[in-house]
């Protein structure tokens, strides 16, 4: 019996990318269907985040998420430009938020298509490898939704034709995220019990195990 996961997963989050290495490797050993869920960022999701939490938060995210991309070899730099606009001295963080928005939009209209976690593969890397800086420039991030199957323009298109139908998707995700038992990303649920973290996947792999999960 294939099992299912759900992946809260955010743009912005160097967590949320570092994850996908070990999704994809999960998905592909085990017989589990990982249902990706784009939620906005925290800075987004919850306005004031970033000036009420401890001023050490962000510089131990910085480091502790390059060590971690170190220590599992994953290419990684923090995106250029940052997916949201925030000023980083004064944590301000803007009203209008277009990378971010059309990210987490085309993530909904992949999950819709039921493909959404092949989708976040194809496209994060080219944000947070390190490989281009500009990343919401010119065809960098069409050119690697193409190479998953993707046709970015169209997906473009359908939403701009009717954004709400996108958004109502993210706040689906986000209401289900809440209620899974965690606020941060990447949390994975499993049966009303989350798991949050990219250091996680292994206890996930553990819990599903003891309910069945078989590899491939």
């Amino acid at each position: 019996m294939t099992l299912s996961v759900d992946l809260f997963y955010s743009y912005r989050s160097p967590y949320s990318y570092l994850a996908l290495p070990k999704t994809m490797k999960m998905a592909a050993d085990y017989d589990v269907t990982v249902n990706l869920r784009p939620v906005y960022p925290l800075a987004v999701r919850v306005p004031g985040f970033f000036k009420r939490t401890n001023p050490q938060f962000v510089r131990y995210v910085v480091l502790d998420s390059s060590r971690v991309a170190k220590h599992e070899n994953i290419p990684f730099r923090f995106p250029r430009p940052d997916p949201i606009v925030q000023d980083m001295t004064t944590l301000d963080v803007a009203e209008q938020q277009p990378n971010i928005q059309r990210l987490t939009r085309l993530g909904a209209a992949a999950q819709l298509e039921g493909r959404s976690l092949d989708f976040t593969y194809a496209i994060t890397k080219v944000i947070w490898d390190g490989s281009v800086a500009g990343w919401d420039q010119g065809d960098h991030l069409a050119k690697a939704a193409s190479a998953a199957g993707f046709d970015l323009a169209a997906m473009d298109a359908a939403i701009t034709a009717d954004p709400d139908r996108y958004e109502r998707v993210i706040a689906g995700n986000e209401q289900d995220h809440a209620a899974s038992g965690h606020w941060g990303v990447p949390t994975f649920a499993f049966e009303n019990e989350p798991f949050f973290g990219q250091d996680r996947i292994d206890l996930l792999i553990w819990r599903m195990e003891s309910k069945g999960l078989k590899r491939r």
